[in-house]
C-alpha cells in the first residue's frame, strides 16, 4: 500500500483535517454559545439562538472525539505528552464542555428567569473556555513544551498550568476565540432573521477584524521567538524513537519551511483574503458564501500553524532532543495501515451524513417558531 514515511505524512495531514473539521463544525457552536448573552436581548431571542445549533451540536462533536482517538492511535507519544503537559487545561476544557448538554436540556425546563439566566451563563462558559484554551494550547506548542524522556522513555513534564498562560499563548487564544466568534456570528446570520440577524452582522465585522489583526501580530511574533530544527540525519522510515535525533532552536526557525517553499505563503495569505471576504459577503447578506469564506479563514489559520511547525508535533523547550516529530512519534507501520483502511471507509460516511443532516435541517429559526413550539424547543 504505502511505505512508513508516506503513512506518517498521511496521518499528519489527517490529524490536521480532523482539527479543521472540528473548528468548522463544532467551532460555530462554541462561537454561538459565546454570543448568547450578548445577541439575545430577551428570553425568546436567546431561545432562537440556542435552537439555531440545538439540532446539530451533538453530531458536530464527533470531530473532537475522532480527533482525540486519531491522536491516541496514530501518535501515542504525542497524545501522552499532550495529556501530561496540558492536563489541567484539558480537564478545565472537559468540565466546560460538560455544561453544554445539561445547559441545552435543562435551560427551558422551568419558566424562572433566574433559572434560565444561570443556564445561559453555563452555556456561555461552555463555549468560551474551550475556544480560548484550544488557542492557548497551540500558542504553547509553537513555543515548546517543557518535557523530557528518560532512558526508559518515561515522560516527565516540568511546567505548570500558570506557565501556559504566557503572553504569546494568550494572544493565540484570542485569535482562536475571535475567529470562532466570527464563525458563530456568520452561522447566526445564516440561521436567523430580524434583530438577531442584524446584530450578528455587526459582530462578524468586529470579530473578523480582531482575528486578522492579532493573527498578523502573532505572525510577526513567531518570526522572533525560538523555532526548532532537526540538525541530525532524518530517517523517515525508521522506528519511532524521539531520542535518536539532535534538535537545535533559534529565533525565526518557524519560518524555515516558507523559505524552502515560498508557495506556502499562500496559506497565511488566504487567511487574510478569506477573512476580508467574510466581512464583505456578510455585509452583502451573502450568508452562504460568507460561511464558506469564514470556514476557509479557520482552515488557513490552523494550516499556517501546522505548516510552520512541520515536522514537529510537540517540541520540547527543556530537552530539545526529546521533541516529538512526524518521523519519530507515530504508531507502528501495521497500526497506521489498519487505521488508514478504516478511515478510507468511514470518513466519507461521516462527511456524507453530516452534509445530509445540515441539508435536512437547513432554514431559519424564527421567533414565531419558538412561540409555536414552546414546549418542545430548547
Amino acid at each position: 500500500m504505502f511505505d512508513y514515511e508516506t503513512l506518517r505524512l498521511i496521518w499528519w495531514a489527517l490529524l490536521g483535517a480532523l482539527l479543521i473539521g472540528f473548528a468548522i463544525t463544532d467551532g460555530f457552536d462554541l462561537g454561538v454559545a459565546v454570543l448568547l448573552p450578548f445577541l439575545g436581548k430577551n428570553d425568546t431571542e436567546r431561545r432562537v439562538i440556542i435552537n439555531s445549533i440545538g439540532a446539530t451540536w451533538e453530531g458536530n462533536q464527533i470531530w473532537l472525539v475522532t480527533g482525540g482517538g486519531a491522536l491516541f492511535a496514530a501518535w501515542p507519544l504525542a497524545y501522552s505528552v499532550a495529556f501530561s503537559g496540558f492536563y489541567f487545561a484539558l480537564l478545565l476544557t472537559l468540565f466546560a464542555l460538560f455544561l453544554r448538554p445539561i445547559g441545552f436540556d435543562y435551560r427551558s425546563k422551568l419558566p424562572s428567569p433566574k433559572w434560565r439566566s444561570n443556564w445561559d451563563i453555563a452555556l456561555f462558559v461552555g463555549g468560551l473556555v474551550p475556544a480560548l484554551i484550544f488557542g492557548v494550547a497551540f500558542g504553547n506548542l509553537l513555543q515548546g513544551v517543557p518535557f523530557h524522556f528518560d532512558n526508559d522513555m518515561r515522560i516527565f513534564y516540568t511546567g505548570s498550568f500558570w506557565a501556559l498562560l504566557n503572553p504569546f499563548a494568550l494572544a493565540a487564544g484570542v485569535v482562536s476565540l475571535s475567529m470562532l466568534v466570527m464563525h458563530g456570528a456568520v452561522y447566526l446570520q445564516l440561521k436567523t432573521e430580524g434583530d438577531i440577524n442584524r446584530r450578528s452582522k455587526t459582530v462578524v465585522t468586529v470579530a473578523a477584524i480582531i482575528t486578522l489583526a492579532i493573527f498578523a501580530v502573532a505572525g510577526l511574533w513567531v518570526a522572533n521567538i525560538d523555532g526548532y530544527h532537526i540538525t541530525s540525519e532524518i530517517i523517515p522510515n525508521a522506528p519511532s524513537n524521539p531520542l535518536a535525533k539532535i534538535v537545535s532552536k533559534e529565533p525565526g526557525l518557524w519560518l524555515d519551511n516558507y523559505a524552502h517553499c515560498p508557495m506556502l505563503w499562500v496559506i497565511p495569505a488566504l487567511a487574510f483574503i478569506a477573512g476580508a471576504a467574510t466581512i464583505v459577503l456578510s455585509k452583502a447578506d451573502r450568508t452562504g458564501l460568507a460561511f464558506i469564506s469564514s470556514s476557509l479563514t479557520l482552515a488557513s489559520v490552523i494550516l499556517t500553524a501546522g505548516v510552520s511547525m512541520f515536522p514537529f508535533l510537540i517540541p520540547s523547550s527543556s530537552a530539545l532532543n526529546s521533541s516529538l516529530t512526524v518521523w519519530d512519534a507515530s504508531s507502528s507501520l501495521t497500526t497506521l495501515k489498519i487505521m488508514f483502511g478504516v478511515t478510507v471507509i468511514f470518513l466519507p460516511i461521516v462527511v456524507a451524513y453530516t452534509t445530509w443532516v445540515f441539508r435536512v435541517l437547513r432554514g431559519k429559526i424564527t421567533l414565531e417558531h419558538i412561540q409555536q413550539n414552546d414546549h418542545t424547543a430548547y
